[in-house]
């Protein structure tokens, strides 16, 4: 596990775009799954950067959403015009700005008729796609990936879920509060990629920034793996990992100076 940290979230967010990039360079059909959040806006942006500047093409690039709210997505008749769904966040934030095609684009649809059909059918769409190469992660602040909330089991596939109240609670704060809809009226459920869907990835990144998110990234990296952290899952998984934080999320670490070492070393002997 590599633990990378940074002084700021510029820093962290052009490192991480940095992996995205490279490894769509090295193998431009790649399988990318994306998350959503304020964590990996920067990224996003940066990686909008890097396609108008400098060329990154993302015309043959498959994606995966790890979540989406049960009761928004994209209305066929009217594309994106559920401002708090997922599917427009990407949309905003990454899908409009690069060259990436509209059939390669896969989100949990918020608005199915049968959930746990279209749960079988997403998971299905991904092993068609040979799995994910690279899944990129934030983490809630009671240390879930997507909405696998606590006491998730470690070896779930994607299905729906009921959000806790401190997810309700920072979502509404992030996604709702602005547009005049009511806590009562937010989406109490969501479909999500499980953690045994995120472990099958060949590849993975986790982003995390500012103080609030601490306490939780300790439990997770240097804590027992546990079905309440569920991104504690992570001290489970056998490939690549890239880690990349800012000062403040890696504040309450343990062993910082052993990253910060092995970070070196590894560049020193280019490993």
């Amino acid at each position: 596990m590599n633990i990378i940290i940074r002084h700021s979230y510029e820093q962290i967010s052009k490192y991480s775009a940095q992996i995205i990039a490279n490894r769509v360079k090295s193998n431009p059909r790649c399988v990318l799954g994306l998350a959503t959040g304020s964590t990996p806006i920067g990224t996003y942006q940066e990686l909008v950067r890097l396609h108008k500047e400098e060329g990154l093409d993302f015309s043959q690039v498959k994606t995966f959403n790890l979540d989406e709210y049960l009761g928004t997505g994209i209305d066929l008749e009217k594309p994106y015009s559920m401002d708090q769904s997922y599917a427009r966040f990407m949309h905003e934030e990454l899908f409009k700005n690069i060259n990436i095609k509209q059939e390669n684009i896969f989100i949990p649809n918020g608005l199915t008729k049968e959930p746990k059909n279209f749960c079988k059918w997403y998971e299905d769409e991904i092993k068609k796609a040979g799995g994910i190469d690279l899944q990129i992660l934030g983490i809630g602040r009671d240390g879930h990936w997507g909405f696998n909330e606590p006491g998730s089991s470690l070896g779930s596939r994607t299905r729906v879920v009921a959000l806790t109240e401190q997810t309700l609670d920072d979502n509404y704060e992030a996604f709702y509060k602005n547009a005049n809809i009511s806590r009562e009226q937010m989406p109490h459920f969501a479909i999500t990629m499980g953690i045994g869907t995120i472990l099958e990835s060949r590849e993975i990144l986790m982003i995390a920034n500012g103080s609030k998110k601490s306490g939780v990234i300790a439990k997770c990296l240097e804590g027992p793996v546990t079905a309440q952290i569920t991104s504690s899952a992570i001290q489970l998984y056998s490939g690549e990992i890239n880690v990349v934080i800012d000062d403040e999320a890696a504040y309450e670490l343990k062993n910082t100076h052993h990253y910060r070492h092995m970070e070196k070393m590894n560049k020193q002997y280019g490993l």
